[in-house]
């Protein structure tokens, strides 16, 4: 099983290569992964992000580590560019790197020169020659906010090597009681339901949230309809509501940032009713006639609901929902597209009536003209999605409690 897992990271690495020569993601991808000398260090603590998302998840952890070591040297690695392009001058690591492709070399190479004293992956991420390097010298390895489904090849008959990656692992730090009980079921109770440390970041951002004066100007004395996430089936359906509420100011954030998909978008807008953010930010005035704003840089999402009254998160159309909980620690009520099965905080919401699955526009618009219509109701819905995302603080603490004592 160990030669397919090593042939299939290098088909993996020849499939990427390819893409390069047309997708400039593939390209960062690659590029960011040319040989490089890593800067050598001891006793480092070693975070792994796969993208941006899993680095804001993991941030609380990684700012009480910095706060509980400061002596020790914080390396981070990325395997997408998202993360690595956007928190590669982070002030809260020391060195921030791609993870090099999995392999034995890359692996006894990457250790040696950054000698953890410890790993941390979030969520996300198994990788058979790191996790076994790692082991093989006693690093702890942790997982953070892990969360498991039945489906996933550890519990498929065929998953032993998948198993045996998870077996080199310290400790398991799991969202939810299925999850745990699943690692049980193959053998491994090194595991406690730490929830998830998404919650403690967002709502640590809804307190002390980052000002950006020109967006509050331009939504100043208006309701807002934020966008956020968005890919083109999503961005489809919420252009439509500009023209059914004239009144509302409309934010779009979408997931993919490229010149010819912001113009998609603009071209499903009422023509001269959208401005670029970077246009507003340098232009310093507004005409008072743009309806809608259009995000065009990465980074800034979370920092923009706290401008909001309703939001749209995307992705339900494809491989999944985004982050719903940036919005919901606001108190915005959340839509999202159908496709949110694998995502408990979006379960959670549905069930209590603070957030909305749609699959069509029609469902999107009776949602939308039922929380704008009714104060009463809204006022109710962003009440216990605030009070949801509280009541789920707290991960962090036990977590980092956990790992300093040793266990």
């Amino acid at each position: 099983m160990l030669l397919f897992y090593n042939i299939g990271v290098r088909l993996y690495f020849v499939t990427i290569w390819l893409a390069s020569l047309l997708n400039k993601k593939a390209r960062l991808w690659l590029n960011g992964r040319k040989r490089y000398a890593f800067i050598r260090c001891n006793d480092s603590i070693w975070f792994h992000f796969a993208s941006l998302g899993e680095f804001e998840q993991g941030r609380p952890v990684l700012e009480e580590m910095r706060r509980i070591y400061p002596e020790n040297k914080i390396v981070i690695t990325f395997f997408s560019p998202s993360g690595y392009e956007v928190r590669k001058n982070t002030t809260l690591a020391d060195f921030v790197y791609y993870l090099p492709l999995d392999t034995a070399k890359n692996a006894r190479e990457f250790i040696d020169a950054i000698k953890p004293k410890m790993a941390i992956f979030t969520k996300y991420e198994y990788w058979y020659h790191f996790f076994n390097e790692a082991h093989r010298r006693d690093i702890p390895v942790y997982i953070i906010s892990g969360i498991f489904r039945p489906g996933q090849i550890f519990f498929r008959w065929y998953g032993s090597l998948h198993r045996k990656i998870l077996s080199f692992v310290s400790y398991f730090f799991v969202q939810d009681e299925r999850s745990k009980q699943l690692l049980q079921g193959i053998g491994l109770n090194n595991a406690a339901i730490s929830g998830d440390t998404r919650f403690d970041r967002v709502w640590a951002n809804a307190k002390q949230p980052k000002p950006v004066p020109v967006v509050a100007e331009f939504c100043s004395g208006h309701k807002v309809f934020i966008a956020g996430s968005t890919w083109p089936e999503d961005e489809k359906l919420v252009a439509d509501l500009t023209t059914e509420y004239p009144d509302w100011k409309f934010i779009f954030a979408p997931h993919e940032i490229g010149e010819e998909k912001i113009y998609k978008l603009t071209d499903l807008l009422p023509p001269n009713s959208s401005i670029r953010y970077s246009q507003l930010s340098t232009q310093h005035s507004l005409s008072g006639t743009q309806q809608t704003l259009i995000i065009d840089n990465i980074g800034m999402l979370s920092s923009l609901y706290q401008y909001g009254d309703i939001a749209f998160i995307g992705g339900g159309f494809g491989a999944g929902i985004h982050n719903t909980l940036e919005a919901a620690a606001f108190g915005l009520p959340v839509i999202f597209g159908p496709n949110y099965a694998k995502f408990k905080e979006a379960h959670d919401l549905v069930a209590l009536r603070a957030g909305f699955s749609i699959s069509n526009q029609m469902q999107l618009k009776g949602i939308a003209d039922t929380l704008i219509s009714d104060e009463a109701f809204y006022n109710a819905t962003s009440k216990k999605i605030q009070v949801y995302v509280e009541e789920h603080t707290g991960a962090t603490k036990l977590i980092t409690d956990h790992i300093v004592k040793g266990g």
